[in-house]
């Protein structure tokens, strides 16, 4: 199982970015793809995840403004990051879990079993 996660840079504030995370090793149709940050001194935090089953979850810090979706030909999600603040500003990870996740655990980052490098998201005021 690998995860590869590319995309990140550096934007104004305001601006977009779109992260991918590129999979192998399984298979995508069946098993959740979420995205974590972590910044400097803060623990790691759930952003959004995309269901196997087609639902999408966002966390209040970022829905209206983040998009996730699958891009199964490629074997790829992606996260769409619109209006970036400075408090977006960390390194971004996905990561997957073979066992099924409920919305009560889903933003627990220690239940997922996979995670790929992170990718750094810096927003500059």
């Amino acid at each position: 199982v690998q995860l590869q996660a590319s995309g990140g840079g550096l934007v104004q504030s305001g601006g977009s970015l779109r992260l991918s995370c590129l999979t192998s090793g399984f298979n995508l149709y069946h098993y959740p793809i979420c995205w974590f940050r972590q910044a400097p001194g803060k623990e790691r935090e759930g952003v959004s995840c995309s269901i196997s089953d087609g639902r999408t979850y966002y966390s209040d810090s970022v829905k209206g403004r983040f998009s996730i979706s699958r891009e199964y030909a490629k074997r790829t999600v992606h996260l769409q990051m619109n209006s970036l603040e400075p408090g977006d500003t960390a390194v971004y990870y996905c990561a997957t879990d073979f066992e099924p996740i409920s919305e009560a655990t889903m933003w627990n980052s220690y239940r997922y079993d996979y995670w790929g490098r992170g990718t750094q998201v810096t927003v500059s005021s």
